[in-house]
């Protein structure tokens, strides 16, 4: 009576009841275990400790180290006050790489950066005193503060990564990037960038305010006295470390449908009428070192139509110039370029 309200009766821990416990389930042995990629999690430690001091900018920093990766420059534009030397001393802190600042003046000359020769006079002969962009993360704060001249010293260090002093040439120690800022809203006593050095640049970067939670987060921290400190970046990784990140990007595999969406991109912008200077073939080719770059990041071998189009406006933004109605007309180079690439068909892959 009852007996089908009876609990369950637990299965007996001896002999048949033990054995079928040990056995392993089915096809348990064939499973695959998820090993995380190593270089990926090396690049989400460094994510972290920059987010740490660079806040509520997610996507900026996805950009930021997609750049590192693809061994790229990168331009930062913005106002003053939103973190942009606080972001690439915090970045080379967390790869134990070596950094030097420049503020860039109408005064400064050319070799206060790459260095000039000196004549010693107990050895009597020349010594080299090497300029501040022998380092891994150079950043030229406010680059359009100094004349074309000064700026063009920055051309050969770019382009070969190598500084020329009295007709020898020196080497830069890998990694090295140049990290360049500018303000978008004063251009009196400024220096436009010319576009064979705009072009050297692989993204440019536009960093704008944060989110209001983000804003009041940061103010209530500041206002109580809890200061954003760098010193609190923790380097989680080596400069070698990221020499091997940036070998494995460059072996990420592309079809040749990504391929030649990269390079429609690139076409595309040539040929809309929007545009009176289109992007080149080395916008082509950044796009898809950028692509390799994001898909590294994201844990994947390859790269998909997303990693190219995610960061598709700022590999082309500086490297396309509207025609004067489109400027007149008070059209943004940002949403007529975001028009022209969604107008190009995704592969399929």
């Amino acid at each position: 009576m009852n007996d089908h309200l009876q609990p369950p009766q637990e299965p007996d821990a001896s002999g048949d009841d033990q054995q079928w416990q040990n056995q392993p389930a089915e096809n348990e042995a064939e499973t695959p275990v998820y090993q995380p990629d190593p270089t990926t999690e090396v690049l989400r430690a460094v994510r972290e400790q920059v987010s740490g001091v660079f806040l509520g900018q997610e996507a900026i920093l996805d950009d930021v180290l997609a750049g590192l990766l693809a061994g790229g420059h990168l331009l930062l534009e913005g106002k003053p006050g939103l973190g942009k030397t606080h972001l690439v001393l915090a970045l080379a802190r967390a790869i134990s790489g070596d950094f030097r600042r420049v503020q860039f003046t109408p005064e400064l000359m050319p070799s206060d950066i790459t260095g000039f020769s000196l004549f010693d006079m107990k050895s009597q002969t020349f010594r080299v005193n090497q300029g501040p962009v022998f380092t891994n993360l150079f950043l030229a704060d406010e680059i359009n503060r100094a004349p074309a001249k000064t700026q063009a010293a920055l051309l050969e260090v770019m382009q070969e990564k190598q500084v020329t002093i009295d007709g020898k040439s020196y080497p830069l120690s890998p990694p090295f990037m140049t990290f360049a800022t500018q303000n978008p809203i004063e251009h009196e006593g400024t220096y436009p960038l010319p576009e064979a050095q705009l072009d050297r640049f692989m993204m440019k970067i536009v960093i704008d305010y944060p989110s209001p939670q983000v804003e009041s987060r940061v103010v209530a921290a500041v206002a109580a006295g809890v200061q954003i400190d760098i010193d609190a970046v923790q380097a989680v990784c080596s400069v070698e470390d990221i020499l091997a990140a940036q070998k494995k990007s460059t072996m990420i595999e592309a079809v040749a449908d990504v391929v030649d969406y990269c390079v429609a991109i690139a076409c595309a912008t040539r040929e809309n009428r929007a545009f009176s200077l289109g992007a080149g073939t080395r916008g082509a080719i950044d796009l898809l070192r950028v692509g390799k770059a994001k898909a590294l990041l994201a844990g994947r071998h390859y790269v998909i139509p997303d990693d190219v189009k995610s960061s598709a406006v700022s590999v082309l933004h500086h490297r396309v110039q509207l025609t004067p109605e489109m400027a007149i007309s008070g059209q943004s180079v940002d949403h007529v370029l975001a028009d022209v690439i969604a107008s190009v068909p995704a592969p399929r892959v």
